[in-house]
């Protein structure tokens, strides 16, 4: 069976590389948000009548698959959020702003997303905390060696991306967890760019936080997870305020929040993207993660073999450990290629790729990315490949 007909959007002929930024979606996602809206929309966690016991049914079977889906121990570990950006500011503004004090360090790397850099800035200014940068290798990889460099008795917290999302390495957050706890120090995960690729086991990485978002597994946008070892989540402090995440309050201003994971949910929840995200969690269920990953380094290995005969590619990550290859054409402005090739409708992704630090360590502030999905074909890279070579039209547009 070619998995390619679940995938409505590649019946448009259209090429897509740009799968780190979102993925697209198999009919039976669509279908269930569908299913949701035509069929028993309601509010969740509010009704007494038929549709909305089915609401609330089918938005904590989605909670319950999430949490089998990255093997956390306990269903109230999972909440969830808009995204994994609303999952990391969470982390930093409702649990961080209340234990962090002057002086104490937080470690990233430059090649972080903005997502886990800038609510880091925010606590700095905040609480005058330092914000520390473990140096990357010769390939921009992250070494235990060069984290323990870093660590000091006042460093109170290592927030990381398990896979970055312009360089493609994957960071061994394991052994980051065991060096960790041995000094003290919790360890969050931006997994956006790993779930959908890998299996991811929480208790296996023992990580503390960790989050991701469902529109790049597949899923919806405007759903996320955040996902935090319970002894943490209970001391998150319920930074949005409202409906659901109460159990009651009185006009003499005392409150009463809800058990978790509900305290840290409210409002009205993006129903029908938790829904959806269920949807894809059963989709990717039923392929195999670990070939997921060994076929698009398989593809990776073939783009950049070919890429590196055309002298006028330059690749920043050639040894990168996932589907994502940075490129340029040599003296061609990155935005510039990606236009040249939706000529041809062929989907990249230009630009500084939400990582605005890492030029820093790369020397170049714009790359053209390819990241590619298990839906990606051998077929669809020869198409890029010959584009590529074809770089006189390019130049003949441009100059």
């Amino acid at each position: 069976m070619d998995i390619r007909t679940d995938f409505p959007m590649l019946a448009t002929g259209i090429i897509y590389f740009d799968n780190g930024a979102t993925t697209f979606k198999p009919k039976m996602v669509i279908d269930s948000i569908v299913d949701y809206y035509s069929n028993y929309c309601s509010n969740a966690h509010r009704g007494d009548y038929n549709i909305s016991l089915k609401t609330d049914m089918m938005y904590e079977s989605a909670r319950k698959k999430v949490k089998e889906f990255i093997n956390a121990k306990n269903l109230e570990e999972i909440v969830f959020t808009s995204g994994a950006t609303e999952s990391l500011n969470m982390i930093a503004y409702s649990y961080f702003r209340n234990v962090l004090s002057e002086g104490d360090e937080v470690l990233l790397t430059k090649s972080e997303h903005a997502s886990n850099i800038l609510p880091w800035f925010r606590l700095k200014e905040e609480k005058n905390i330092e914000i520390k940068y473990i140096d990357l290798d010769e390939n921009y990889r992250v070494t235990t060696e060069n984290i323990l460099k870093k660590i000091t008795d006042k460093t109170k917290l290592i927030s990381l991306a398990h896979v970055t999302n312009v360089v493609g390495d994957i960071r061994d957050i394991k052994t980051i967890s065991k060096i960790a706890h041995e000094h003290g120090i919790l360890v969050c995960v931006d997994a956006s760019q790993s779930v959908p690729h890998m299996k991811v086991d929480v208790q296996d990485l023992d990580c503390d936080f960790l989050v991701f978002s469902g529109h790049k597994m597949c899923g919806p946008t405007g759903i996320g997870v955040l996902y935090a070892k319970i002894e943490y989540l209970e001391q998150f402090v319920p930074y949005n305020l409202g409906g659901g995440m109460n159990a009651t309050f009185l006009n003499n201003g005392e409150v009463e929040y809800k058990s978790l994971p509900h305290r840290l949910e409210a409002g009205t929840p993006n129903i029908a993207g938790a829904i959806g995200l269920g949807a894809a969690v059963d989709y990717l269920s039923g392929l195999d993660m670990n070939l997921i990953h060994e076929y698009e380094m398989k593809l990776r290995k073939y783009l950049v073999k070919k890429l590196k005969e055309n002298d006028k590619i330059e690749i920043y990550n050639e040894n990168g450990d996932t589907g994502i290859v940075a490129f340029n054409i040599k003296n061609v402005f990155s935005q510039d290629t990606a236009i040249y090739l939706n000529d041809y409708n062929i989907c990249v992704r230009a630009g500084n790729h939400c990582a605005k630090i890492l030029k820093e360590e790369i020397n170049i502030k714009n790359t053209c990315r390819v990241s590619l999905y298990f839906y990606n074909t051998k077929e669809e890279l020869d198409k890029l490949i010959s584009v590529l070579e074809d770089c006189d039209s390019l130049y003949n547009q441009i100059l």
